[in-house]
């Protein structure tokens, strides 16, 4: 039985009305986003965990719980990224059982990005739409003109002018057509609704998001699967749109009630955005309903500086709902843990992955998350991008003549204890 016998449409999350599958992201009786809704009484005969585990180590494996009407045409590879046991990282910070899932080093841009845009890009071939692009903060924008020059798609990528300039030339080089928009992300994002509206293209992440954003599952699948079936107690997980964190707990749920996981979900999801672009994390704190926009995002964090996100309050409501929490930290903050992880666990995150460990300290350190309990840090795109944000906090190398006594004097390795020479 082919995945798309198993997907009943697109079901509205504000009135649950169920629309076709189609290029579109919103019902039109209340403006609620789309999402896929799925035939979990079909799917059940149909998945098992051995049958996951005999494919091929990618986001793939799990198919039958994607929204494609056939086999992925764009990103075969992409997934399949390691779960460490961070023991070091751990003992630095004072808990007893931690977890990086590091997407850092995803296929092909080295970002989480690459899970939701394979899906996103396969979906508009089976659509038959040859333009595609999306709005970006960065991560996004690599990995659409990456995957669309894999695929053969045209594609026009629209960014804010401040974004990194090697995210912007690491986007150009695969041939896409870079726009950068004097504004924030959520003008550009405007922009490109009316650009969808207008001609019909294929945007990832606005006519395309309903099955953009079903890529996300695979964290959480592959987080459950490389626990051995089983969920762990907390997920710290980074904000931006906000969708992110609500589809790594759909997928414990998927997982949970087609019984590939014998155990009801009771993970805690905690939200970490950076205090320059808090929207999220400031609904929570405040116990409001829905989030008050960020007008003008002031952070290095630019990867997570969405003022007004898509998601907002159903990251918002899924953060209570699950016991969790949500918290923001400074730029100071987030290069601290930045180097942090790098030193301990030989992992360099962009700045996203500082403010999610910043985030989870904080919350470690006030008694959120107990010490003594397992906890997962999502660690969603790669330090290669964001260098610049820790330049001033690394140390120029010395320069000495190319002689030992330069060395020894340097370094004082004539007074350590040297270890026998090999014959």
């Amino acid at each position: 039985m082919a995945s798309n016998d198993f997907v009943l449409g697109l079901k509205c999350r504000v009135c649950g009305k169920l629309y076709p599958k189609a290029a579109s992201f919103f019902c039109p009786d209340d403006s609620g986003p789309l999402e896929v809704a799925y035939d979990y009484d079909r799917i059940k005969p149909n998945v098992s965990r051995a049958k996951f585990t005999s494919r091929p180590r990618n986001m793939w494996r799990y198919r039958e719980l994607l929204p494609l009407d056939g086999e992925p045409t764009v990103g075969p590879q992409v997934g399949g990224t390691p779960l460490i046991r961070a023991d070091r990282l751990a003992d630095a910070l004072g808990v007893e059982r931690l977890w990086i899932k590091n997407d850092a080093v995803n296929f092909p841009t080295l970002s989480f990005k690459d899970r939701v845009v394979s899906v996103a890009l396969s979906k508009a071939r089976e659509l038959g739409m040859r333009m595609v692009g999306c709005a970006s903060t960065g991560n996004l924008a690599n990995s659409v003109a990456a995957l669309s020059a894999s695929a053969g798609l045209e594609t026009v990528i629209l960014v804010p002018a401040d974004l990194e300039r090697v995210k912007i030339y690491g986007t150009a080089l695969y041939g896409a057509k870079v726009v950068k928009v004097s504004g924030t992300y959520d003008q550009v994002n405007r922009l490109c609704t009316q650009i969808v509206m207008k001609y019909g293209w294929g945007f990832v992440n606005v006519n395309l998001r309903p099955f953009y954003a079903e890529g996300s599952k695979t964290v959480g699948f592959e987080i459950a699967e490389d626990l051995g079936w089983r969920f762990p107690q907390h997920v710290v997980c980074p904000m931006a749109g906000g969708a992110l964190i609500g589809k790594i707990h759909k997928g414990f749920t998927e997982l949970s009630r087609l019984g590939l996981v014998d155990a009801p979900v009771t993970t805690k999801m905690y939200g970490a955005q950076a205090s320059g672009c808090n929207p999220i994390s400031d609904c929570v704190k405040s116990n409001r309903e829905r989030h008050k926009p960020i007008k003008t995002p002031n952070t290095i964090c630019k990867s997570l500086a969405i003022g007004d996100p898509a998601d907002g309050y159903f990251a918002a409501k899924l953060i209570r709902d699950s016991g969790g929490w949500a918290e923001d930290v400074t730029d100071a903050e987030i290069v601290e843990s930045m180097l942090l992880l790098a030193k301990t666990e030989g992992v360099f995150a962009e700045t996203a992955g500082g403010t999610t460990l910043a985030v989870a300290r904080k919350l470690i350190e006030s008694g959120r998350i107990p010490r003594n309990e397992e906890i997962v840090i999502c660690i969603t795109g790669n330090g290669l991008k964001t260098q610049d944000a820790v330049f001033d906090a690394i140390d120029e190398p010395t320069i000495i003549k190319p002689t030992l006594v330069d060395f020894e004097a340097l370094t004082g390795a004539a007074e350590a204890v040297a270890e026998p020479a090999l014959a």
